[in-house]
């Protein structure tokens, strides 16, 4: 079967982007492979929401192949946006800019914290055995496009029993018009490290449609620790898919803190594949809608080593006529004993024309576990803002207040102080 017919991203593009970017003759193997099972395979079926609605075209397309081009300083437009540390930190663009930042303590530890192109050139060795092995090719079309047309990443090793103090930041500005952008990030945390990692996508207003398709694969290995941020921020005519996974050896664990606050349709999915005994996942996942925005968020833990644990918890505030699809799922394995999958999904509704479903799953195939969930899809409470009101706060100011405390459990988890900030303003000006 010629892909060429099938997808406006054809073969010679392919080979020309890998060319142009000096890629070994395995990653361009791999994206080959990806390009054609591409041409096969569906887009994955999401429970009550209909992507074929979406205005994908621009999925098929990818910026224009250039060489990366390292920048001495980060671009004006993205420092007001960044935090001011002066850690870790791997900026890029669309055009292919790159800033990159590595202090030299944790460079003479054999840490590496670069752009995903230069990792391929230089570090091969560890890049290869991880790159698109835990979401992988064959997985649905979302993920086989990606692999073959992805521009653009970061690249993270730990070495073992190396702990980082200082937050590793990354910061993602989709400009592109009419095309896709597919950034790919990976950590590997190897043996006893700690590692605590910040991510950031913004896109700036442009005036044709747009689509992010992004991977995050991240490989705790046996007793490491990862805790990973993340906050999307993209523009009205941005249709942002995220698919982020992690692969959790023996007592290793990973956090989770996912902040959804795009203003177009989106897909997230969050999943943690507890296969080592006594591993951990922590999920926390909200998400902002507003006006005829459409997001259906999947967060899910799959135990399979023995004496596992995972928590989930999701919150959604709707808006306007914003919908919504919040999924929690708790997989537990044959074999898993002594699993333990809490989940809690929660929806407030601000508004009559807005929809929201909280759907809790849980599917167990092992009988010495524990397992539970709760769901909940409500108002504000009216008896709390006639109780703020009694104090003298405004109607406005009390319903946002109380958003604010439903929010903020998870809001105050973020590790960067800046980041943090910039996500309570984004909260602020979605529910305006």
């Amino acid at each position: 079967m010629s892909t060429q017919t099938i997808l406006p991203i054809d073969r010679n593009s392919v080979i020309e982007h890998s060319r142009v970017n000096n890629e070994p003759e395995w990653m361009t193997n791999l994206r080959l492979q990806a390009l054609e099972l591409a041409g096969q395979l569906e887009y994955p079926k999401l429970e009550k929401t209909r992507i074929d609605r979406w205005n994908l075209e621009s999925l098929h397309s990818h910026a224009q192949a250039g060489k990366s081009q390292v920048i001495q300083e980060i671009p004006e437009a993205a420092k007001s946006l960044m935090d001011e540390q002066t850690g870790p930190l791997v900026f890029l663009n669309s055009s292919g800019e790159v800033f990159s930042r590595l202090p030299e303590e944790l460079a003479s530890q054999g840490v590496i914290f670069t752009d995903l192109n230069t990792a391929i050139q230089k570090h091969a060795d560890l890049v290869q055995p991880y790159f698109m092995k835990a979401v992988t090719i064959e997985e649905h079309k979302f993920a086989a496009l990606h692999a073959a047309s992805w521009s653009g990443g970061v690249f993270l090793y730990v070495p073992k029993n190396v702990t980082a103090e200082i937050p590793f930041q990354s910061f993602f500005l989709a400009d592109s018009v009419n095309a896709a952008y597919s950034s790919h990030i990976l950590i590997v945390a190897e043996d006893n490290s700690s590692v605590i990692f910040t991510d950031s996508l913004v896109s700036r207003e442009q005036e044709g449609e747009q689509v992010s398709n992004v991977v995050v694969e991240v490989f705790v290995k046996q007793g490491a620790k990862v805790h990973f941020s993340s906050v999307h921020q993209m523009g009205e005519r941005t249709v942002d898919i995220a698919y982020r996974r992690a692969v959790v050896e023996k007592d290793g664990s990973i956090e989770w803190v996912v902040g959804e606050m795009n203003n177009g349709n989106g897909i997230s999915d969050t999943t943690s594949l507890l296969k080592g005994e006594g591993s951990f996942s922590d999920a926390k996942v909200i998400c902002v809608g507003v006006k005829a925005q459409s997001l259906n968020l999947t967060t899910r833990a799959v135990h399979i080593g023995k004496r596992t644990t995972s928590e989930m918890s999701t919150r959604a505030v709707m808006r306007d006529e914003a919908t919504a699809i919040i999924n929690g799922v708790t997989k537990i394995e044959k074999g898993a004993t002594g699993a333990n999958g809490e989940q809690a999904e929660q929806i407030l509704m601000l508004s009559p024309q807005a929809r929201g479903d909280a759907n809790p799953i849980l599917l167990i195939d092992e009988d010495e576990v524990m397992a539970g969930h709760a769901a909940s899809v409500g108002q504000v409470n009216p008896e709390h803002i006639h109780y703020l009101m009694t104090r003298g706060i405004s109607r406005q100011d009390a319903e946002r207040l109380i958003i604010y405390g439903f929010l903020a459990p998870i809001v105050s988890q973020i590790p960067l102080e800046k980041l943090e900030q910039r996500l309570r303003q984004v909260v602020e000006r979605k529910l305006r």
